[in-house]
């Protein structure tokens, strides 16, 4: 990166804050960042509603978004964009159990998956809505909803599809890259001291063993078997069907339909429309949560306008968030 650059990034990082009303440059060079990420997290608890069309407060269908990879980084960064949180999703959720006033859920799904623990969250979460206060779920898929993204969605009532909507994907990937002989080419070592043979399993310096692969494939087993059960369960499909499908394609809206895992095609205001009838729900408000006007969003969009197409700062943002330790995931295209 060349002087000019560090310049340009610098005056433009100013630049941000300024835009945003803070003009003591004093306060900006002496300020402790950790405590005011914690700051600006601990305001961005309160879960905000924003209602989308008037009726009754004593009915209310709650709409709620899964947009991105649906896997927990922790708390959001000021370079990270709006992304999916699931901290936060999981708190809404929370919300949505002890709200009396909730007669029904749409979830609108645009993910191409993630993290099998996260999905499994949030599948649990919903199975336990549905038990415990008898409501409804309605999925609208968007451009994209396989993976972790169907796993979630496949407790619904109903799912409402586009034509061109990207779906299924349904299975298990685990990834790592193998640069061992490409540092080995420059004389690059990695000395390793473990407690164990298999302790760096997975490693991205050495070829994997035969029996490493084994159990690694046992433990990939074991989920893709609880993501075709839920499946078989939240469709009323039997093994056997839903396994015809289940090997990792991606499908389109009608296919999807064709194969008995999507119901109908819709777009969000279809699909609460159509709650609302089949539901007698007519009179219910509808509302959902996060109105983008809090103090970490704004932070966010302003560095993420003024970095996002910036390849220094991508490279960045990929070192700071990522986790890079391989890890099960229902993920499509990664």
């Amino acid at each position: 990166m060349t002087a000019k650059r560090v310049i340009a990034i610098a005056v433009a990082a100013i630049l941000v804050f300024v835009s945003i009303g803070i003009n003591t440059m004093s306060w900006f060079f002496t300020r402790d960042w950790n405590d005011l990420i914690t700051e600006i997290t601990a305001i961005d608890q309160d879960l905000q509603e924003t209602i989308v069309e008037d009726g009754s407060l004593s009915e209310r269908i709650a709409v709620l978004k899964v947009d991105g990879v649906i896997q927990d980084t922790g708390a959001a960064s000021l370079f990270s964009g709006e992304e999916y949180n699931h901290r936060q999703f999981m708190a809404q959720l929370n919300e949505v159990m002890n709200d009396s006033t909730v007669k029904g859920i749409v979830l609108s799904v645009n993910s191409p998956g993630g993290g099998v623990l996260e999905s499994s969250d949030i599948y649990d979460a919903f199975t336990e809505i549905q038990a415990t206060k008898e409501i409804p779920i309605y999925v609208a898929m968007g451009g994209m909803a396989a993976s972790g993204g169907y796993y979630i969605s496949a407790p619904a009532e109903k799912i409402f599809v586009h034509p061109e909507t990207l779906t299924g994907s349904i299975g298990v990937i685990m990834q790592s890259i193998n640069y061992g002989k490409l540092a080995e080419k420059y004389g690059v070592d990695f000395p390793t001291i473990k407690s164990g043979p298999y302790k760096d399993m997975m490693s991205s310096t050495r070829e994997m063993k035969p029996e490493e692969r084994k159990m690694l494939q046992e433990m990939i087993d074991d989920s893709y078997k609880r993501f075709v059960n839920i499946i078989a369960e939240g469709r009323g499909m039997s093994e056997s069907d839903v396994r015809k499908v289940a090997d990792g394609r991606v499908m389109n809206g009608r296919q999807a339909i064709e194969a008995g895992l999507a119901d109908d095609y819709g777009k969000l205001p279809t699909v609460v429309s159509a709650m609302k009838e089949d539901y007698h729900l007519e009179k219910a408000a509808v509302f959902e949560y996060g109105a983008p006007d809090n103090l970490t969003s704004l932070l966010s969009m302003k560095a993420h306008d003024v970095f996002g197409g910036d390849m220094e700062s991508q490279i960045m943002k990929k070192l700071l968030t990522d986790n890079q330790a391989p890890r099960m995931m229902y993920l499509y295209g990664e």
